[in-house]
């Protein structure tokens, strides 16, 4: 697996990536995060999705050996506007996802490190990420095994009711 910058020209792959990861939380009964619906479906998610392919965005894709897309992280300096502000510069990882199908082969961890190396080039000491907080909490589980711990948790108004969230940080 090699990990590389992305940019306009990934955003099949990148939606193809979300759209396994919204199938396979909704067969879990899972469909808090992110619905039942794939993302490529949605003019609105499409349109957030097509905007990481600009300023201020950095996209990182996991590649695997036969040049397919296995994972995708987005990096940016700028938080989303629901995340609580900090006094500091900061690196945000703005979305994660990774193919379902390859479920604990190191992709994650790998689109981390890579994400934590991107903070130390631009000199920056704190890496956070938001992700789903409600139901069992897995995914925050997941990041804190990824070396993150919780800090702030938030709501964010959604027409379906309250999307419950969760920041969680590295410092380097």
């Amino acid at each position: 697996m090699k990990i590389r910058t992305g940019g306009p020209d990934d955003l099949t792959d990148i939606l193809a990536l979300l759209d396994g990861a919204v199938a396979w939380l909704a067969a879990r009964g899972r469909t808090g995060q992110w619905g039942d619906q794939p993302f490529s479906t949605d003019p609105a998610r499409v349109g957030s999705i097509r905007k990481y392919a600009d300023e201020p965005f950095l996209i990182r894709l996991a590649v695997d050996d036969e040049g397919r897309t296995v994972g995708s992280c987005v990096l940016s300096e700028v938080r989303g506007p629901h995340i609580p502000a900090v006094e500091e510069r900061e690196l945000f990882v703005r979305n994660l996802v990774t193919d379902r199908t390859r479920k604990g082969s190191g992709i994650g961890t790998a689109l981390i490190a890579d994400a934590l190396d991107e903070a130390r080039r631009r000199g920056i000491s704190l890496v956070r990420v938001d992700c789903y907080g409600g139901a069992d909490r897995r995914l925050v589980g997941q990041y804190r095994a990824l070396g993150f711990t919780e800090t702030e948790s938030f709501e964010v108004e959604q027409p379906n009711g309250v999307w419950p969230g969760q920041v969680l940080e590295i410092r380097l």
